[in-house]
């Protein structure tokens, strides 16, 4: 039986790059199964030359079962020049998303169309759940940060709905910590994310949560050798949520033509192929991480006084309230809802340095603190002695952090080979569509 299942990533390359490299793999496991995925264009001051070329490239790179299709922007009357906060933004994309899945299903199209099998959105875009319940198929669900935050979202939502208590109060309390059922020790309150802390904010979050049980499945960016107490807590009988399928690493190794040519890079990757295997110390913040003057110069200094090889991918900070790509300083106040930028800013990151340093052993910790907005032109300033300190440490060859990074990565490789534990998730997926299907 041929199926059809449709994507919805939410706007922007975090979300929109995995989801099709999902969708990739998905076509390559069984050749039963089409996929279309609705792009959302980026919001205005949101959108970069990169991501601009990319979903271009996508657009001319459909093929007979893996299908792209870009929405327009919605026209809104001439006298409205207000502009719509981001999950209003991305529910104004309804009515296009379901004329496009209508179009998928027509019956009078000249070769009968795959059945509809279900439809899988973004973490971001559990609205779009509608879509599916009018249709009357499945919904999956996208999860693009790890499993260990996924666990600590639902168990908070958890907390606020059944227990009635409101982790926001955390804040101004003596409480140091919190067990959290998807780590193995308490999680500091300092590693709150400042969303979680924020009483206006947690609606907001909360509703979006409760969603996640509306769908028939979750598909996470991690594999279970990297996580296995989330997945302990994922699969026990007293989940929270519907099955939890670990695809990953989804990555993308392929570099596009447009990239290939790059005088730059092409340079760039010569001198890697050229230094010793772990021999280079690789800097890179994400597409919005950047440093003011002083802060990249003490990451400099540390660089120079450590003696190790180095690639740093340097971006100047964003001045506080706005967002985007580096050249393209947008204020986005008007935007997002009051504080958004702040609350979000770094939403899993501290939660990401706690598991790395502490849970997993897999990162050297710098400071003995895990605040701090990583894109904010007045963060507080890392020493150069620290940072050295840091590299040095990651560096030596006997490092236990070393041999522990070097095990998992071979365990990465080993999840997406055929039989390891991310191939497997990816043929119980297809398996569970196809019998949600009945």
């Amino acid at each position: 039986m041929k199926m059809e299942l449709v994507f919805i990533p939410s706007p922007g390359d975090g979300h929109l790059r995995p989801l099709v490299e999902v969708a990739k793999l998905l076509v390559d496991r069984d050749d039963h199964l089409s996929i279309t995925i609705i792009i959302i264009p980026q919001m205005h001051g949101f959108s970069s030359g990169n991501s601009s070329s990319y979903i271009a490239s996508l657009s001319s790179a459909s093929e007979e079962r893996l299908r792209y299709n870009v929405l327009s922007v919605p026209d809104k009357p001439a006298s409205d020049d207000s502009k719509p906060h981001f999950f209003d933004y991305i529910d104004g994309f309804k009515p296009q998303v379901k004329a496009t899945v209508e179009k998928l299903t027509d019956p009078a199209q000249p070769e009968s169309p795959p059945r509809l099998a279900g439809i899988v959105v973004d973490m971001f875009c559990t609205m779009m759940i509608d879509v599916a319940n009018e249709f009357r198929v499945p919904s999956y669900m996208f999860y693009t940060s790890n499993a260990t935050f996924l666990g600590l979202q639902v168990h908070i939502q958890y907390l606020y709905d059944v227990k009635n208590y409101d982790v926001s109060d955390l804040k101004d309390s003596d409480t140091t910590e919190l067990e959290v059922p998807c780590l193995t020790r308490p999680l500091p309150v300092k590693c709150f994310p400042s969303v979680l802390l924020t009483k206006e904010w947690l609606p907001v979050l909360f509703s979006q949560t409760r969603r996640f049980r509306e769908t028939k499945g979750i598909l996470v960016n991690t594999f279970a050798e990297l996580e296995p107490q989330a997945m302990k807590f994922f699969s026990g009988v007293d989940s929270p949520l519907p099955t939890v399928y670990t695809v990953g690493p989804v990555i993308n190794l392929k570099i596009n033509g447009t990239i290939s040519s790059d005088d730059k890079q092409s340079e760039i990757l010569r001198w890697l192929d050229e230094q010793p295997r772990t021999s280079v110390v690789f800097l890179c913040f994400g597409s919005m991480g950047g440093f003011r003057e002083d802060q990249a110069k003490e990451i400099a200094i540390a660089l120079e006084r450590s003696g190790h090889r180095f690639l740093w991918s340097l971006r100047r900070a964003q001045p506080k309230g706005t967002m985007g790509p580096p050249g393209e300083f947008a204020n986005l106040e008007e935007i997002l809802p009051e504080g958004f930028l702040e609350r979000t800013a770094e939403i899993e990151q501290q939660v990401n340095a706690f598991e790395m340093v502490e849970e997993l052993g897999l990162a050297v910790e710098i400071r003995n603190s895990f605040r701090g907005d990583f894109m904010a032109a007045d963060s507080e300033l890392m020493t150069a002695e620290e940072i050295e300190r840091g590299i040095r440490s990651l560096m030596e060859q006997d490092s236990d952090v070393r041999s522990r990074v070097k095990e998992m990565s071979e365990k990465s490789h080993v999840a997406l080979l055929d039989g390891g534990s991310s191939h497997v998730a990816l043929l119980k997926f297809i398996q569970d569509v196809t019998k949600n299907l009945s």
